[in-house]
């Protein structure tokens, strides 16, 4: 009993082989109207290469099979944006793509890494954009299958775009000439580049936020904390490369990368580094800046305290003033009160001597208890 291979002789997965027992390739349109035909359609573009320039731009994967079998030497590129399952399958039936790097590029959500199955490399790269209104960083994922004579990159997001790398490339000849390997290159430096505005942003918002800090924005614990989460999923997309990049480089002797691209890659490495650096010192300034305005806000919490005990002291002050002199004047007032009643059986009311000693006795009531508050600092 044979053995199912794939068209280039390499063994099928079982789950393509499945998938084929099953389902129809998703390139077959002859039972879809025109109309569905287009909603299904997610190639990009299509190109086969020999020695550095397009020969061919096919219009389906169908197309660019045949086209790339009858090129000796040639290069497929194929780019696909949110590819269905069944152009996945049908890409793995064609090229011998591994199982487990199709699922991952099925399913998504993938952290930047790279895998090598035999002679194909596959590649997941996260890009990023900075969006200046929302002050967010935006990120896309890229997968990249990598074989002796084809790329194909997987996108599940409007970023990257990948049409000024291939407009590059194809101005650069003798640099697509060096075969897939320079494809790889290209699409990882347009990547790493892409990190470099990015970094701008950041740096603008973080200088803001010194601003904000001193001058006493009440929001700016907000914004920190916003900003500190976006610099932390910027490190997860930047950190994880470098371990890319190590890979690649271990690999140029063995798998005959020329030492341009070997020079090229060290360059996107060096750049890489530069952004890891400012990114990791991004986050340790945003603890910095926190901690900083956790010790302003303190320091003014604790002079709106101060200046609430003083305001309490100071009204204090003037309700002892005010409570002595009520007292003061209450005195001669119960006095004359009492005597201004005029009952005709009143002690002392008709005697000669109690108009002054009523007198007397108001002031020197009112003098003594004068005599107390002020001892007491009440006055």
């Amino acid at each position: 009993m044979a053995h199912n291979t794939t068209r280039r002789g390499i063994p099928m997965p079982s789950f393509v082989q499945r998938a084929r027992r099953v389902d129809p390739p998703s390139n077959t349109v002859t039972d879809a109207t025109p109309e569905t035909a287009q909603r299904r359609r997610s190639m990009v573009d299509s190109a086969i290469y020999s020695e550095g320039k397009r020969v061919a731009s096919p219009m389906s994967l169908a197309e660019t099979y045949h086209a790339l079998d009858a090129t000796p030497g040639g290069v497929a590129w194929i780019g696909l944006y949110r590819p269905t399952e069944q152009e996945l399958l049908s890409l793995a039936d064609e090229f011998g793509l591994h199982e487990l790097a199709v699922e991952d590029a099925i399913i998504a959500h993938q952290r930047p890494k790279l895998e090598r199955y035999d002679d194909v490399l596959f590649v997941v790269l996260k890009a990023a954009s900075y969006l200046d209104v929302p002050e967010e960083v935006d990120f896309g994922e890229l997968h990249v299958f990598v074989g002796p004579n084809f790329v194909i990159t997987v996108r599940h997001s409007e970023s990257p775009d990948l049409s000024h790398v291939r407009h590059r490339m194809e101005s650069e000849p003798e640099l697509l000439a060096l075969g897939t390997q320079a494809i790889l290159y290209a699409i990882i430096d347009a990547v790493v580049d892409g990190y470099g505005p990015v970094v701008a942003g950041l740096a603008n918002d973080i200088d803001e936020i010194e601003t904000q800090v001193f001058g006493g924005d009440a929001l700016v614990s907000r914004r920190i904390y916003e900003l500190s989460r976006e610099v932390i999923d910027f490190q997860r997309a930047t950190h994880p490369l470098t371990t890319v990049m190590i890979a690649l480089e271990h690999g140029s002797i063995k798998y005959g990368v020329t030492q341009e691209l070997e020079r090229g890659l060290r360059d996107v490495a060096d750049h890489l580094i530069q952004v890891n650096e400012r990114v990791d010192g991004f986050r340790q300034l945003l603890r910095d800046i926190l901690t900083v305005n956790s010790t302003l806000v303190a320091e003014r919490q604790n002079e709106e305290m101060t200046r609430l005990a003083h305001s309490s002291h100071r009204q204090g002050e003037e309700v002892k003033k005010v409570s002595s002199w009520a007292a003061i004047l209450f005195a001669p007032t119960l006095i004359a009160g009492v005597y201004g009643m005029n009952f005709d059986n009143m002690p002392e009311l008709h005697w000669p001597l109690g108009y002054p000693l009523a007198i007397l006795a108001m002031v020197t009531l009112s003098v003594s208890l004068y005599w107390i508050f002020k001892k007491r600092n009440w006055m």
